[in-house]
């Protein structure tokens, strides 16, 4: 999918939202939502999507959108790392399929990364288990 398009609101993050699949979520508030990577690229990857939006991407999006999101990106993204004290983390945000977005509903990527450990391919890595997303998602959630 190209930039442009219309808003699917069956993806598969508008379905998380209205809790027709299940998640492993970290933080919630009016706007947004903080989950477990069911794919995940390196332990404790998450996601921070908005609740409220219909953008596709960061090109869509308006500021008010975009502002309730990155405080929200820096609140997980400040709980992962007192809950895993990883070496750095990767926050990232791709926009269309050839950049690498996968899911054209606006989200952001929260990826700790070890200096000792590989970071795994995007959207090419094995679901993990969901009772480990769970008691992930609880032990960051405990830091925020």
């Amino acid at each position: 999918m190209s930039l442009d398009g219309a808003y699917d609101p069956d993806n598969i993050f508008a379905r998380i939202v209205r809790r027709e699949i299940p998640s492993a979520v970290i933080y919630e508030d009016d706007e947004t939502l903080a989950f477990m990577d069911a794919f995940p690229q390196s332990r404790g990857h998450c996601l921070v999507i908005s609740k409220t939006a219909t953008a596709r991407n960061l090109l869509d999006a308006d500021n008010e959108t975009l502002n309730s999101m990155i405080a929200s990106v820096q609140k997980v993204a400040r709980a992962v790392r007192e809950a895993l004290d990883p070496d750095g983390i990767v926050v990232t945000q791709f926009n269309g399929a050839p950049a690498g977005q996968t899911i054209f509903h606006l989200h952001f990527h929260i990826i700790p990364r070890w200096s000792d450990q590989p970071l795994g391919r995007h959207g090419e890595g094995a679901m993990a288990d969901s009772s480990q997303l769970q008691d992930m998602a609880r032990l960051i959630a405990s830091r925020m």
